[in-house]
């Protein structure tokens, strides 16, 4: 069992273990050792205070190693995955806690193809790392500078973005784009600028884009769509869009100022690659967490719903497996495998943009016939992650909820890949058993396993 890295990499608050100066420095000089003589390696991040200093750890730890590192400054999660596999660098690293406060950080790795990488190289990594922690002469006495930023990289992005939906301006649209401070602030004013001056009468308004370090994902951002919903109110907008702190994922908001999940992107986007013959074996991988509603709306346009462990790479890895060529998460985290190797929080909303335009609806009227099941999340911390199983009462808890829902409903519970959290899925046709079964199995975890 991986005890670094979870579903997303390596996460944690920043200066505490695992990410503390000698254990980051130990990553380095462990993904250096692995990569082979010489390799060339590429360095994104998101906009935390952290990140700077963990950068400049890591790298001190690549150089020692045998590296040779290029940094792209502040760029999405996504923009680094593309950039790795169109510039030959033997990896790309992320300096992000994704959707997490701002006191974390985390440190994702992609090969150079531009895939995440699999978890049994994350765990011969991780035990290099080990290894490496062992041998105090190898530690840090001090963090180096990170390499000088190659700002063009930014541009070289944009431009692929852009070539992705050749034909898409704003005419006629109002788009208000929440960046959460995070990535997307460097990289979304640019974008929908080009949009902009490809004609027309459009407009896009641009929020929570001025990162200050501390405010990544603070009351804004895909953790929060219910303001950017609010905003497209209070704006008149046509449409709103929201990123997380790295851009991978996004939330929308249709006119009405209704939250647009990732389940409801993937329907839209399953019927509109459907339609021209680009939906594979006509299916579709979610996730555990996708709404039983989902699948019924997929099954009712003659569309067979899969379903993977939470996490985008075990969504990819489900894709590959089956041939699928959409696939997604709830929580924004799209796929589109015959445009990019991991979930591109921009790259999605740019092509609901153009199904939007090419289909003459409104987002309202694309997911009119979306009926979700009442669903309710709870999540708990946790000190440890012991098997639930395992805990006679949460074990009790659990079964009592899937004999009282049995078809009428579905209980998940995992725990979090990237905090330490439990998470309490329910979804029922009935609320009041939907609430009293979701709390009962949260107060379980809670009096075995809470903080």
């Amino acid at each position: 069992m991986r005890k670094l890295f979870g579903t997303d990499g390596i996460r944690g608050v920043a200066g505490q273990s695992p990410l503390d100066p000698a254990t980051i420095h130990a990553v380095g000089l462990a993904l250096a050792h692995h990569l082979g003589a010489e390799p060339r390696i590429l360095i994104g991040q998101d906009t935390r205070e952290s990140s700077d200093w963990i950068a400049a750890a890591l790298t001190a730890g690549l150089v020692a190693g045998g590296a040779t590192v290029e940094s792209a400054g502040v760029i999405p999660t996504p923009a680094v995955a593309y950039l790795t596999r169109l510039r030959g660098f033997s990896a790309g690293v992320v300096i992000s806690a994704s959707h997490n406060p701002a006191q974390d950080n985390g440190i994702k790795l992609f090969g150079p193809d531009g895939y995440k990488l699999a978890d049994a190289t994350e765990m011969a990594i991780e035990q290099e790392i080990f290894r490496r922690l062992a041998m105090a002469s190898e530690l840090p006495v001090a963090i180096e500078n990170a390499p000088e930023v190659n700002a063009a990289d930014r541009m070289e992005y944009v431009r692929f973005l852009l070539s992705c939906v050749s034909e898409l301006t704003l005419d006629g649209q109002r788009i208000l784009v929440d960046c959460a401070n995070g990535a997307a602030s460097a990289v979304a004013p640019d974008l929908f600028a080009a949009l902009n001056a490809r004609g027309g009468n459009g407009e896009s308004l641009m929020i929570h884009a001025r990162p200050d370090g501390r405010n990544i994902n603070l009351r804004c951002g895909a953790l929060h769509p219910e303001v950017v919903a609010a905003e497209v109110i209070a704006q008149k907008a046509t449409l709103g869009i929201t990123f997380d702190g790295d851009a991978d994922r996004v939330m929308l908001a249709d006119e009405n100022g209704k939250v647009v999940n990732g389940d409801a992107v993937l329907l839209l986007a399953a019927r509109d690659m459907a339609a021209r013959g680009l939906l594979a074996n006509s299916t579709v991988v979610a996730t555990t967490m996708s709404n039983m509603g989902l699948e019924a709306a997929l099954k009712r346009s003659g569309i067979k719903m899969l379903r993977a462990p939470v996490g985008d790479k075990y969504v990819l890895e489900q894709m590959q497996a089956t041939g699928a060529s959409l696939g997604g998460e709830q929580s924004g985290h799209i796929l589109f495998p015959s445009h990019s190797t991991t979930g591109d929080g921009l790259l999605t909303a740019l092509l609901v943009l153009d199904i939007v335009r090419r289909s003459g609806k409104t987002l309202t009227e694309l997911t009119a016939d979306l009926k979700t099941f009442p669903q309710v999340i709870v999540n708990v911390k946790v000190r440890e992650k012991r098997p639930l199983e395992d805990i006679p009462v949460v074990a009790a808890a659990i079964a009592e909820a899937e004999r009282a829902l049995a078809d009428s409903g579905r209980v998940v519970i995992r725990y979090s890949g990237t905090e330490a959290l439990a998470r309490v899925m329910i979804e029922a046709e009935s609320e009041p058993l939907m609430k009293l079964h979701s709390q009962a199995i949260a107060d379980a975890i809670r009096a075995e396993l809470g903080v």
